[in-house]
């Protein structure tokens, strides 16, 4: 059995958590509720609860402020947010369950089934916390901070050749560093680097602009990049890649 606190503001998305929890998660035990950051730093360490549902933003401070008040993380949380911008994504980036309001049943279920499936490495780890509180900072546009299984590797945008996808990993390729193994999809790195000039060639290719070198029409079509690397680009795409690279080298 998990146990549980709700931290939010609004009453009505306690009450809605609260009610979805108990109707279809009966392994979960809601054992306290919280209305600001500092009456949940309370709670929090009175009930070391498994599992924390927070609210972003609060009166008299955000859940981030109510995560930097507590001397351990050790739990595990799904963010409870009003958030659909690019936070949203670095969240994701680092790996951070969260929730859009209005809150949708299925995805409260299928956050909490992950956390009881993840559950024998309990705890928001100090790595999955720093990369994201990197990944919100304002400097994002600058730096990745990517949660790999040695610890953190702080990423220079700048520096990054192109992504490739195999399945739900990708491969990261950075000027004068070994090769990256990242358990994100593509899609994820797509989004996270949308305004960034970052171009996704193909189902399985992102690539940055600043490096590429040439694009190829013989033979179906594809790119040279700077590291003399080939990528392939889908015949939808080339249209789209030949406007993008206009506007980009104007």
């Amino acid at each position: 059995m998990l146990t549980a606190v709700i931290i939010d503001d609004e009453v009505d998305a306690v009450y809605s958590i609260e009610l979805i929890i108990n109707e279809y998660c009966s392994n979960v035990s809601i054992v306290g509720k919280a209305n600001s950051a500092t009456e949940g730093r309370d709670i929090i360490l009175e009930k070391k609860p498994d599992l924390i549902f927070l609210d972003i933003e609060m009166p008299r401070g955000t859940g981030f402020d109510l995560l930097e008040m507590l001397p351990e993380r050790n739990f595990d949380i799904i963010f409870i947010t009003a958030y659909n911008n690019w936070a949203i994504k670095a969240f994701k980036y680092s790996a951070v369950d969260y929730i859009l309001k209005p809150i949708d049943i299925d995805e409260l279920i299928e956050a909490v089934n992950k956390v009881e499936k993840n559950s024998s490495s309990k705890g928001f780890s100090e790595d999955k916390y720093q990369a994201l509180l990197e990944n919100i900072k304002v400097n994002t546009n600058k730096k990745l901070s990517i949660s790999t299984s040695e610890g953190i590797e702080y990423v220079e945008i700048s520096k990054i050749i192109r992504f490739e996808g195999e399945g739900s990993y990708s491969k990261v390729y950075i000027v004068d560093q070994p090769v990256l193994l990242i358990s994100k999809n593509l899609k994820e790195f797509q989004e996270l680097l949308s305004k960034n000039n970052f171009f996704r060639t193909h189902n399985s290719h992102l690539i940055n602009l600043e490096f590429v070198k040439k694009y190829v029409l013989k033979d179906g079509g594809h790119i040279e990049m700077k590291d003399d690397s080939i990528v392939p680009i889908s015949r939808r795409k080339k249209d789209v890649f030949n406007e993008v690279m206009q506007r980009f080298i104007s």
